[in-house]
């Protein structure tokens, strides 16, 4: 949700839109489609402990950083070092979620000299050839309309048990979700958050689907310590497909699978992965 702290750097590279929270070693926080910062700040708090500083970041695309300073996944690694030169930051741990991934494994592969450590949730690393849904055409169309949007909203908030469901198919862990308060008010940020300024999240989200349909590169050329967090039922992002091969390619990769999860996997299974976290960015190994 939208953030009176928001701030933006000038970079060589073009504005970026960032929230800069917390003290401590510094953790870059990227997030997925339909995202923004607000998104990449909810990445870690969910995850994260407090003891860090997050630099929760809005990719190209999405809300306060134009869409020209960043549209492949090597851009975005590059404008991402550019922040923490603007930052004057040296060295980050990263932590992207579903189509953040893309810019945060080219960010560990072109600067791992910046990146102290990677953890990857439920993220993409193989093509998903797609077409740009007809439902997202419309929602892009109709984003401006603010009464439509507002109403949308409403709908969502006063239907969360219906439209969680779309996410967890499991009615248990659905109900277990929805009576976590404090998991609700971080899972709500994505769920309801999206439509605070839904007009500045869609070409982000549609250059996302683009990458999708054709990201590929060397996962063995990544030497940073790095954590694949994946759900083994994850529809959008196949544990097979990705999550299986991200921790297999990558040199050292440790793997905290989640059983039953999907591709909200980091608020259904909060307690592992946040163990899993911890034991990881604590681990001098």
């Amino acid at each position: 949700m939208i953030s009176d702290n928001v701030q933006i750097a000038k970079t060589v590279s073009g504005p970026v839109e960032y929230l800069d929270e917390g003290e401590g070693p510094t953790v870059l926080c990227i997030h997925g489609a339909m995202g923004g910062y607000d998104q990449s700040i909810t990445l870690g708090r969910a995850i994260g402990e407090k003891k860090y500083r997050y630099i929760a970041v809005s990719r190209p695309g999405y809300l306060g950083t134009p869409i020209k300073c960043g549209k492949t996944p090597e851009q975005q690694a590059d404008l991402h070092a550019t922040l923490l030169d603007f930052l004057g930051i040296k060295s980050v741990i990263v932590m992207a979620i579903s189509g953040g991934g893309p810019s945060a494994i080219n960010f560990a592969i072109r600067h791992p000299q910046k990146c102290s450590k990677l953890v990857l949730c439920s993220t993409i690393c193989f093509p998903q050839v797609q077409k740009i849904p007809f439902n997202f055409h419309m929602m892009t169309a109709l984003a401006w309309f603010t009464p439509l949007i507002k109403s949308m909203q409403k709908k969502t908030t006063s239907n969360l048990e219906s439209t969680l469901s779309r996410s967890i198919s499991d009615p248990d862990l659905l109900r277990k979700t929805l009576d976590n308060k404090e998991i609700m008010e971080l899972f709500n940020v994505v769920n309801i958050g999206m439509f605070d300024q839904l007009h500045k999240r869609t070409a982000g989200t549609k250059n996302d689907i683009i990458i999708s349909s054709g990201f590929n590169c060397n996962l063995q050329s990544i030497t940073v310590p790095t954590l694949i967090i994946h759900g083994d039922k994850d529809p959008l992002a196949p544990f097979e497909i990705h999550g299986k091969r991200l921790a297999e390619e990558i040199p050292g990769a440790k793997l905290c699978l989640l059983k039953g999860g999907e591709h909200v996997a980091i608020f259904t299974h909060n307690e592992q992965v946040r163990d899993a976290v911890k034991k990881f960015l604590n681990d001098n190994g």
